[in-house]
This record gives C-alpha cells, sequence and structure tokens, in this order.
C-alpha cells in the first residue's frame, strides 16, 4: 500500500480527474437513476442482513455459509465504494475525483471483484466435498481450511488491485483528464495516458485471464464432479437436493463470470466506452442484490433462520 500512496503524493491538486457518468439529466435517465439509487439500496441491506443473518445464527455456522457471508461482504464494499461517488456526481454536477480516490476506486474494485473470483472457486470446493464426500466433510473441509482460502481470496485480490492500481497511477496523462465511465476503472484510465501502454495493457489482459479462468476451471471441474456423482445417486429426493442446492451457486457463477468475461476477455477492437458503462453497471450495481435473492429464496436452511429472526423481532416488538 505504501508504493500507492508514494504514486498519489506525487500529483498536484490540479491534476483531478473527470468521470462523465453513466447516465445524463434527460427524464428517462432520472428515472433510471432513482432505479439505479433503489437497486443500490436493496443490494447493501440484502447482503448487510445475510451477513448478520449467518453471524448471528449458530445453525449457519458452517464453512459453506461463512464463504456466503464473505460474498455478502464483498458486494457490501463494492456497492459502497461505486455507487455513493457516482450518485454525488450526478445530483451535485461536480464530476471530479482526486488521484487519491481514483486510486482507491481501482484499488477496492480490484479487489473485490478478484477476490469473489477466488471465493466463488472456494465454494464450488464446499459443495463438491458435501455433495461427493458427504462422511469426509468435516477433515476435506475444516475450518482451518475454510479460514485459509477466504484469506487467499482477499490476498490474491488485493494483490492485483494494488499492482493495477499502482501501475496504472504511475502514467503521465498528457491528454484530457476525462473519463468516459461512472467509476474509476483501470482500462479507462490507461486510455489517457500519453506513453506507450501496450506492454502494460498486455500484461493486465493476461493478470485478468488468469483471474477469470483459473477460478472458472476449477469450478468446471468441481461440478464436473459433482454432476457424475448425482447422476449415479439411485434416490430422486437426494438428487432433487443437490440439483437445488448446487443451481444456485451456478446461477450466481453464470451472472459474475458472464459480465467479467465479457468486459476483460474481449479482444480492444470490440470494445465501446458506452458497453463498457453499462456491463460494469450490471456487476457492479444489479449482480449483488441478485445473491442474496437467489441464495436465500433457494435454501432452506437460510429461509428458515430468517424466519426464525422475524419472529424472534415480531415476540420482542410485543413486550
Amino acid at each position: 500500500m505504501s508504493v500507492l500512496f508514494e504514486i498519489m503524493e506525487n500529483w498536484n491538486t490540479t491534476s483531478d480527474f473527470i468521470l462523465l457518468g453513466l447516465l445524463n439529466h434527460t427524464g428517462a435517465h432520472q428515472f433510471l437513476f432513482v432505479l439505479v439509487l433503489i437497486t443500490a439500496f436493496i443490494s447493501f441491506v440484502g447482503n448487510a442482513l445475510m451477513f448478520l443473518l449467518i453471524l448471528l445464527d449458530s445453525g449457519l455456522h458452517r464453512p459453506m455459509y461463512f464463504l456466503l457471508s464473505q460474498l455478502s461482504l464483498m458486494d457490501m464494499i463494492l456497492v459502497i465504494t461505486i455507487v455513493p461517488k457516482m450518485a454525488a456526481d450526478y445530483l451535485t454536477g461536480r464530476m471530479f475525483i482526486s488521484p487519491v480516490g481514483c486510486g482507491f476506486q481501482i484499488f477496492f474494485f480490484l479487489t473485490l471483484e478478484g477476490g469473489e473470483c477466488f471465493l466463488l472457486a472456494a465454494m464450488s470446493y464446499d459443495r463438491y466435498v458435501a455433495i461427493c464426500h458427504p462422511l469426509r466433510y468435516p477433515v476435506l473441509m475444516s475450518w482451518q481450511l475454510c479460514l485459509r482460502m477466504t484469506l487467499g481470496s482477499w490476498f490474491l485480490g488485493a494483490a492485483d488491485g494494488l499492482m493495477q492500481a499502482a501501475a496504472t497511477l504511475n502514467f503521465s496523462f498528457c491528454r484530457t483528464h476525462e473519463i468516459d465511465h461512472f467509476f474509476c476503472e483501470a482500462p479507462s484510465l490507461v486510455r489517457l495516458a500519453c506513453a506507450d501502454t501496450s506492454v502494460f495493457e498486455y500484461a493486465m489482459y493476461v493478470c485478468c485471464v488468469l483471474m477469470l479462468l483459473v477460478p472458472i476451471s476449477l469450478i468446471l471441474i468441481s461440478y464436473s464432479l459433482i454432476l457424475a456423482a448425482v447422476l449415479q445417486m439411485h434416490f430422486n429426493e437426494a438428487r432433487k437436493k443437490a440439483f437445488t442446492t448446487c443451481s444456485s451457486h451456478i446461477s450466481v457463477v453464470g451472472l459474475f463470470f458472464g459480465a467479467a468475461i465479457f468486459t476483460y476477455m474481449r479482444p480492444k477492437s470490440y470494445r465501446s466506452a458506452n458497453h463498457d458503462k453499462v456491463v460494469s453497471a450490471f456487476y457492479t450495481i444489479f449482480t449483488p442484490v441478485l445473491n442474496p435473492l437467489i441464495y436465500s429464496l433457494r435454501n432452506s436452511e437460510v429461509k428458515g433462520a430468517l424466519r426464525k429472526c422475524m419472529d424472534q423481532c415480531a415476540a420482542l416488538s410485543h413486550d
């Protein structure tokens, strides 16, 4: 982190960037702005409730739900990293962001997105062990291993975020400081650099490919083994329960990795600022709201814990 601070301190106060934003002030876009705010609020509240529910309900104190709580925590931080600044810019018309703020947005965004890639891979391993080796689950998915995978996810995401934020802000920006985006994203910022960025862009592309392909390969292997095991089950009830449990996770994986692959693995010639902004809005604002809905509506244990929590709150309100 000290490297990032040193780079940001070298900037002067006149080098602020201008975020051109996602929406303009037409009637239709004002409606979309309200929709974005409502979605972001629901996303934050939903993920906060999921996180607190898993924290407070002893019946959910298992590795599977601990990993889910970390997913909710990442989505909460992602929303508050992007949406408040975007909303303030739209309402006040002050579209400026300092290099410090830009650096922190790049760092937190990549930390959370990268960490979520590896966290989803850890969750797929958890499901593999639970379905294919249920009797050995306490050994193969111990709390010690669960904590290591969680810390590893955060660490790998933070390492990627720190390297890309430091490298991006180390460039000289001799063109206009207008960023055609609604938050500081490394590819959008690199386009403003006056130096040759081809080596950095290639390295960034390779890094993004690895951050996506390694976790998704592990996920595909896990679910291939799960599918083979499920098809060999003789009891329809057990097969149905396994499919229900895994379908929630597959839905989240498909939404997350689909948007990320579209954004970071497309050839440069196929990219446009408008497409990047729409897809970024999808996985920074709309995808986080789906995670708690998918996991709560399709998971009987989470629904049971939520019902118990609501009953306790109702009982307290009557006392």
